[in-house]
């Protein structure tokens, strides 16, 4: 494992959401997570693992058991902020996107190093798996309360989708709670 750098940024939490598993991706507001090794409880991502999907078709037939490293869904306030101003909307409620938690002053959030973490004052820990790329599953939630918006979403969406990852430690967040970036304390990959 490489080391890992504390940085200068840390997120406030502005948005916490529940997933339940046995609906679509909308997202209910909470103001408390608890998160175990297997992620949300009752969540539509929990678990240790999970079947691979579309985004690792190139390792993986779909369906094979591959550790669950989609646990979470985290955006960014300031990305969101320029989704939704793209998509000519005044605000994008991150329930339409199936997000999990929101932070607010990580600059450049999606791109946030795979293997960084974030980590809370209590020692829960996130590790993030790496980009979320755009889909068009939110824009279809969006679409049901704002129509003709949905499709605008996935383009509006590029390189602002936020990050995945999964609960390396145990614990609780709450709206207001930070989160401390550390990131691998190696250079860029330069082949």
């Amino acid at each position: 494992m490489p080391v890992l750098r504390k940085t200068e940024y840390t997120g406030r939490i502005t948005w916490l959401g529940h997933v339940p598993a046995d609906r679509g991706v909308q997202a209910q507001p909470i103001d408390r997570l608890d998160l175990g090794f297997a992620g949300v409880s009752g969540g539509r991502h929990e678990g240790e693992n999970r079947a691979s999907c579309v985004r690792v078709k190139n390792l993986y037939s779909q369906g094979t058991e591959i550790r669950n490293v989609r646990q979470l869904t985290v955006l960014s306030e300031e990305e969101l902020a320029q989704i939704a101003a793209d998509m000519g909307m005044d605000r994008l409620d991150p329930a339409h996107l199936g997000a999990t938690i929101v932070l607010r002053g990580i600059p450049d959030f999606t791109f946030v190093p795979p293997s960084s973490r974030l980590q809370g004052q209590d020692g829960v820990t996130l590790t993030v798996d790496m980009e979320n790329r755009p889909c068009v599953l939110p824009g279809r939630e969006i679409e049901k309360d704002h129509a003709g918006f949905g499709a605008r979403f996935k383009p509006a969406a590029q390189n602002r989708r936020g990050i995945t990852a999964w609960v390396e430690r145990p614990g609780s967040l709450s709206l207001g709670g930070e989160l401390t970036l550390f990131v691998p304390d190696q250079r860029a990959w330069a082949p």
